[in-house]
């Protein structure tokens, strides 16, 4: 059981027949972007997202800000209108890995979404890291980057799925331990990269004994994913991947994909320019995601082992802080830390703006 906890703790929608639901209609506002005037070609949607349900019903949530008129499609059909903000409930798409839906405005940029979540039968926090809103009115693009949890148990119609939806680059955040104990599955022709962010910092070598403790290595971890020499060189890694792979998605992954696959997708969302609180509530879904993964750990602990393990399968606000405190204490700024601690430069910091962001 202790090897069991160690490993875990390092992880720590036819278009035809598609319900067509109008939303409440909304009168303009009178917003315009700052210093804009109306800019037709930026972005209105401040607000917009995809929510899959269960049943194979999609829920659309919008809000743009100074229009009149907003249109979605679904596989080049409409299913949803309404005005500058509204909500819809989409039914009978056909099956598909993701669906999409472009949400478009009477002016500006229209935005191809779909849900977060990708559903496999081998990994329980796969997600798209897009569809997120900068602080600028840019949206970062979906499609492009994934995180995920371990991929050792991806089944050959999730190896399948990867390979729709490009990937052609896997990044491994994990030990030479966990590594080797549980290898990757990848999709056939990607190329396999060992990001280990733990490597040569001695974290987690001995199990927490109570609950505070626990809270307290989680930090630690945190701390070390930012300052450590093996977190800067594996996420210098990785967003130099990101930047040299234009062609196809790229996927970073650890065991778990809530700790040092949450600091890499808290790196590149701040990087961007996604307000930290918007990152925040992206790294705490991890908690939703795998809410039924860790019940079932939990329940096969005694109690008092369970107190002490579940902070470690837990994210929360404290343990992402502690990585921007470790960065602000170190470098002062987040550039900073971009430039002298993962060696990312004004230039490639622009070239990383211009291929993942759209507006």
């Amino acid at each position: 059981m202790k090897k069991a906890l160690l490993a875990a703790t390092a992880v720590a929608a036819s278009a035809l027949a598609a319900s067509l639901v109008v939303a409440p209609a909304a009168s303009a506002s009178g917003w315009e972007w700052p210093g804009r005037h109306h800019d037709r070609t930026s972005i209105p949607f401040t607000e917009a997202a995809v929510t899959a349900s269960a049943d194979g019903s999609f829920a659309l949530e919008w809000n743009a800000k100074g229009t009149r008129h907003v249109e979605i499609k679904a596989n080049g059909k409409v299913v949803a209108r309404g005005g500058a903000q509204g909500r819809a409930t989409v039914k009978g798409l056909p099956a598909a890995d993701r669906q999409w839906f472009d949400f478009k405005a009477d002016h500006g940029q229209g935005l191809h979404l779909a849900d977060r979540r990708i559903r496999l039968e081998g990994a329980v926090n796969f997600r798209d890291v897009g569809g997120h809103r900068t602080a600028d009115g840019h949206w970062v693009k979906m499609g492009e980057v994934y995180r995920s949890d371990a991929l050792d148990k991806l089944t050959a119609d999730d190896l399948a799925t990867l390979q729709r939806l490009r990937v052609k680059t896997v990044f491994d955040l994990r030990t030479q331990d966990e590594r080797t104990k549980d290898a990757d599955r990848v999709p056939a022709g990607a190329h396999y990269a060992v990001a280990d962010v733990f490597a040569g910092s001695g974290a987690f070598q001995t199990l927490p004994k109570s609950p505070d403790e626990a809270v307290q290595a989680m930090i630690g971890a945190e701390r070390s994913m930012v300052g450590g020499e093996g977190g800067k060189k594996a996420y210098a890694q990785v967003l130099d991947g990101l930047r040299d792979d234009r062609a196809h998605a790229v996927l970073f992954h650890c065991t778990a994909g809530k700790d040092r696959t949450g600091w890499a997708d808290a790196t590149l969302l701040t990087a961007l320019g996604v307000p930290q609180e918007t990152v925040m509530a992206d790294y705490l879904a991890s908690n939703d995601y795998r809410k039924a993964a860790n019940d079932a750990i939990l329940s096969r602990l005694p109690a008092p082992q369970a107190a002490v393990y579940k902070p470690m399968l837990d994210v929360r606000p404290e343990y992402l802080n502690a990585g921007y405190d470790e960065v602000k204490a170190r470098y002062g700024t987040f550039d900073r830390y971009l430039k002298d601690g993962l060696g990312i430069d004004a230039r490639e910091l622009r070239e990383l703006k211009r291929d993942l962001l759209v507006g």
